[in-house]
């Protein structure tokens, strides 16, 4: 009997494994259809975690936009992104497009690393991992290039002359890469950057002819604007990079010195940012009013200065006499006797530097970029002076001065409240922190403390949003803890207790030298005019 079961168990597992192996495709189709088709909005696909894995399963090419319903930004780009779906429904059906409010999706906003609205990236053939970012690309019209790019050939190959000024006088810009062969690794290096420069045409040629035609006698990679040459860039195998040759193109579609505006502002305040997409973190701005006497010359030193840093210096011009331009006035502390005034700002870092000298010539506009790109420049660091009685009140009043000496210490733990005077948010809180600081004033290694951004350079610490707080813990390591709660006087308790507590439990016992000891260490003092 045992033998018998025993001979029956694989003959029982074989018998089901061939009825489900003889299930027919048309069953199979059946079974799929009664799963719910994914629903569209505008031919694009509505996507969330659910069905997220099931929409990259059932595509070929999928472009997704990530966003925040809110968002204008995101709102603009929508409306561009559903007319590329739509244009491209008949033309290219294994492309789909769909889109994710990623407001409440923080699992898909966390994997994919979404910090920027919109951010829209591309999945092949089902692949969750690494999609392709599409960066900077705005209109309809952009979308469609920049995916014909990536699923076909990016650039266009030309065999004629006749070839060439049609590319060149279609568009206000094109791009055209001048080879001796096409099996190099800078021709490689030219295809990807046309896959992520979709506003202009590329094309390229390995013809003797055409090459001599235009008077080009290595790898060059030349930007035509109008129909003529603005820029020759010689191509050399490991010399330059996608990133490289998209930052010199891109800055074409910019005037060599960009006015400043509203639409900007985010630049500053955002870091991640950069105008209009064109991936230069180093800006450099004249501040100057456009009424002024000697406007004219002073803007026309700056812009020849300007051509010879194109790619490596963003220029931009800000009109002191618009009202609307104060905050970027007050970020980098320019008062009216100041103007003209240049400045150099690393959009990365934050890290500002002032130009020596006071006219503005070519010669010294194009000797202080030189100096910063050579690493020579100095920092410019602005700071309140330290008042008599910053340390009488329960909050403690820090500037750029006394900053670093008074948070970074072994002994104390300091809270930190950043704020903007002008900020209606900052004002509300600033009574709820007097509070904190009342609370804790008791409290021998605790110090609340605050400090004015707009009038304080702190780079030991990176800038986020007002009103924004940070701890730092006691202890002989440098650290630094953001606080993401509620803001009431309740959390910033429970927070500043279980931070005490935590460190409390793994720092090593010793002797505390309390609050007047730190405040009795020598001042490590940074004037507004010393430079560092």
């Amino acid at each position: 009997m045992k033998m018998h079961q025993f001979f029956f168990l694989p003959l029982l597992f074989l018998s089901g494994f061939l009825a489900a192996e003889s299930i027919s495709p048309n069953e199979r189709k059946l079974r799929k259809a009664k799963l719910p088709k994914i629903r569209k909005e505008n031919s694009v696909l509505l996507l969330k975690k659910s069905n997220f894995d099931r929409a990259l399963k059932e595509t070929k090419y999928l472009l997704v936009e990530f966003y925040v319903s809110l968002s204008q930004a995101s709102q603009n780009v929508s409306k561009e992104f559903a007319e590329a779906a739509r244009l491209l429904k008949k033309e290219a059906p294994r492309i789909q497009f769909g889109k994710i409010d990623v407001t409440d999706q923080f699992d898909l906003r966390k994997e994919f690393n979404i910090q920027e609205f919109p951010t829209v990236k591309f999945f092949v053939d089902g692949i969750r991992e690494a999609p392709i970012d599409c960066k900077g690309v705005r209109q309809a019209s952009a979308f469609i290039t920049w995916l014909k790019r990536q699923t076909g050939h990016s650039t266009v190959l030309i065999n004629s002359t006749d070839q060439v000024e049609a590319i060149i006088n279609a568009d206000d810009l094109a791009v055209i890469g001048f080879f001796k062969e096409l099996h190099k690794d800078s021709v490689e290096v030219f295809r990807e950057t046309a896959k992520d420069v979709p506003e202009m045409p590329f094309g390229m040629t390995s013809s003797e002819d055409i090459c001599a035609h235009y008077g080009i006698q290595t790898n060059t990679l030349v930007v035509f604007k109008k129909g003529k040459p603005v820029h020759n860039e010689v191509l050399e195998d490991g010399r330059q990079n996608k990133l490289d040759l998209t930052k010199i193109i891109k800055t074409f579609t910019l005037d060599l010195v960009t006015e400043y505006n509203l639409e900007m502002l985010s630049v500053v305040f955002q870091t991640s940012v950069k105008i209009f997409d064109v991936p230069v973190e180093n800006h450099i701005l004249l501040f100057i009013p456009t009424n002024s006497k000697t406007f004219n010359t002073t803007y026309e030193n700056y812009k020849s200065a300007a051509a010879e840093f194109r790619g490596k210096i963003m220029f931009v011009v800000v009109n002191t006499n618009e009202t609307r331009n104060g905050r970027i006035f007050e970020y980098f502390r320019i008062r009216e006797v100041d103007v003209p005034a240049v400045r150099i700002l690393n959009l990365t870092s934050q890290a500002k530097y002032k130009m020596p000298a006071d006219e503005v010539t070519v010669e010294n506009v194009r000797h202080f970029c030189q100096s910063y790109l050579d690493g020579k420049a100095k920092l410019h660091l602005s700071s309140e002076e330290i008042a008599k009685d910053w340390d009488k009140m329960p909050v403690k009043v820090l500037v750029g001065k006394n900053f670093n000496r008074i948070v970074f210490n072994r002994t104390m733990t300091v809270f930190v409240m950043f704020y903007a005077p002008w900020s209606y948010e900052c004002r509300k809180l600033l009574p709820i922190w007097d509070e904190l600081g009342e609370k804790y004033q008791s409290h021998e290694d605790v110090i609340i403390a605050k400090i004015d951004v707009t009038a304080n350079d702190v780079l030991s610490v990176v800038m986020d949003r007002y009103p924004f707080f940070r701890l730092f813990p006691a202890g002989p390591d440098i650290q630094e803890v953001p606080y993401a709660g509620e803001h009431n006087l309740e959390a910033f308790s429970e927070f500043l207790e279980e931070q005490i507590k935590m460190k409390a439990e793994t720092r090593e016992k010793g002797p505390s030298r309390g609050m007047k000891e730190v405040l009795s260490q020598k001042e490590t003092v940074i004037t507004e005019k010393e430079e560092l």
